[in-house]
């Protein structure tokens, strides 16, 4: 059996695992590269394998330097089954074509500036692929719940864990029959995918998993802490309350829009119902992935933690309750630009480099009187991690743009879990898989807690290189 990294190999995003044993090939995500020039070569590179090839791909969650790159994978010819749980295939609904929008409009932005530039063109840039593909890409979807066993493949074994990561997120248990000539024996491969905090809003906590021959761990935030949620909160509150009620101006957040949007949105109502910020807070959500993502959530009560539950009924029932819009058309998101104080705008995209939210950065960064409240993860090379290293001014829509509102970085709002809840994880298992291979997370952070688990836990671990193949 061999594995190959295609992604998320020294690196945040891409994610995409090859699996290959005596015939039987398949993927374990197949994520969008994300961040800058190299990340879209990266993508238009994709495959370094034969589509037609593989029997089908398991996938971990909805996110899309996760999933974004299957309507390409199905477009060059893959046509297996790609299964997810429910609410994964619920969200990839929503994520798959929006992502597919946003790469028609980017290449249709790009061929005019090229025309712009150089008059005719000989050739016009395509888009990585369409909404028609995106479509495509949704009908192979096959769902499974969490701790149900399914077979994917008759050499196959598969069982999904809740990971606590963003609604409907999974770490996956796979048995592969491997071996031949009458020594065929089973392997078990476990991927943690995207790992949650403990005690954070909405999902419940990661499902421990107790054993593995191979596993592939991600690092994200292997090398630090995160800030206590108490602190955060209590960070999140001042920022708010010094903006709207001191400053008089207004609250930007680039926020995911599955996932990081609900739990700001639980996070701001909860404050206003511990009367901690202003009764009728003004939220607008200017995303309608966010807006669906949202919807989507609610359907998956089922899925979310008491406490989420009990802050819903609360919402639904209070007249103090915040006032929440999701702005759907274009005319809408462009109204938001003419508010001049007391709106807390959160939209997409979480880095900052789509969506509607650089319209938001380019219209407030300038003003003094606003913040930018930074949620979640910034991936190099993205204007959100620019924002994050202290830029003084930005290039949006090729207009320079001067940043003099304030910054916060909440950090403890992550969706991934830090070092110690990724080590805490890692305790459960009852011996050392044969293997660990520490995946997603930039290189300096994916070797440093490659080194914590192999020199304070014993376990033998390696970082897997970019494209590297692996036998086990």
């Amino acid at each position: 059996m061999r594995i190959t990294f295609h992604g998320a190999a020294r690196e945040v995003t891409g994610s995409c695992f090859l699996v290959e044993a005596d015939g039987l090939r398949f993927l374990i995500d197949c994520g969008l590269h994300q961040g800058g020039r190299e990340a879209d070569a990266a993508n238009r590179a994709f495959p370094a394998f034969d589509p037609e090839a593989l029997d089908f791909v398991l996938l971990t969650h909805a996110h899309i330097d996760h999933s974004g790159l299957l309507p390409r994978l199905v477009n060059l010819g893959f046509r297996g089954p790609i299964w997810c749980t429910p609410a994964t295939a619920d969200l990839l609904g929503v994520l798959l074509p929006d992502s597919a929008h946003i790469q028609e409009k980017e290449a249709e932005w790009a061929n005019l500036e090229k025309r712009r530039k150089r008059g005719e063109l000989k050739r016009e840039i395509a888009p990585l692929y369409t909404v028609t593909q995106a479509q495509a890409a949704l009908k192979r979807l096959r769902t499974v719940g969490y701790d149900q066993e399914v077979r994917p493949h008759e050499r196959v074994r598969a069982c999904f864990r809740d990971a606590g990561h963003i609604l409907g997120s999974a770490s996956i248990e796979v048995w592969v029959e491997a071996g031949g000539e009458g020594k065929s024996k089973n392997r078990k491969l476990v991927l943690s995918g995207d790992l949650g905090m403990p005690g954070r809003p909405l999902v419940k906590d990661p499902t421990p998993i107790g054993e593995a021959d191979y596993l592939c761990m991600e690092s994200t935030y292997g090398n630090r802490l995160h800030k206590g949620m108490a602190e955060t909160v209590e960070e999140l509150a001042h920022a708010v309350n010094d903006t709207l009620l001191r400053k008089k101006g207004n609250v930007i957040v680039p926020a995911f829009a599955v996932g990081r949007t609900q739990e700001l949105i639980y996070l701001l109502m909860d404050l206003v119902r511990q009367g901690r910020l202003p009764r009728n807070l003004a939220i607008f959500v200017d995303s309608p992935m966010a807006g669906a993502a949202t919807e989507i959530t609610l359907r998956h009560r089922n899925l979310l933690d008491a406490e989420t539950r009990a802050l819903l009924d609360w919402s639904r029932s209070s007249p103090d309750a915040p006032y929440l819009r999701i702005t759907e058309d274009v005319e809408d998101s462009m109204a938001l630009n003419r508010i001049r104080q007391g709106a807390i705008i959160i939209s997409a995209s979480g880095m900052c480099d789509a969506g509607r939210i650089k319209h938001h950065l380019k219209f407030n960064l300038p003003r003094p009187e606003c913040t930018v409240i930074i949620a979640g993860f910034q991936a190099r090379g993205t204007l959100g991690r620019r924002l994050v290293d202290g830029a003084k001014w930005v290039r949006i829509f090729r207009e320079t743009v001067s940043v003099r509102a304030d910054l916060y970085t909440l950090g403890g709002l992550s969706a991934h879990a830090d070092r110690d809840a990724l080590v805490a994880w890692l305790s459960h298992f009852g011996k050392p898989p044969r293997r660990t291979f520490v995946v997603h997370g930039e290189e300096e952070t994916a070797n440093g807690f490659g080194a914590l688990v192999r020199e304070g836990m014993g376990w033998a671990v390696e970082v897997p290189e970019p494209g590297s193949a692996h036998e086990l």
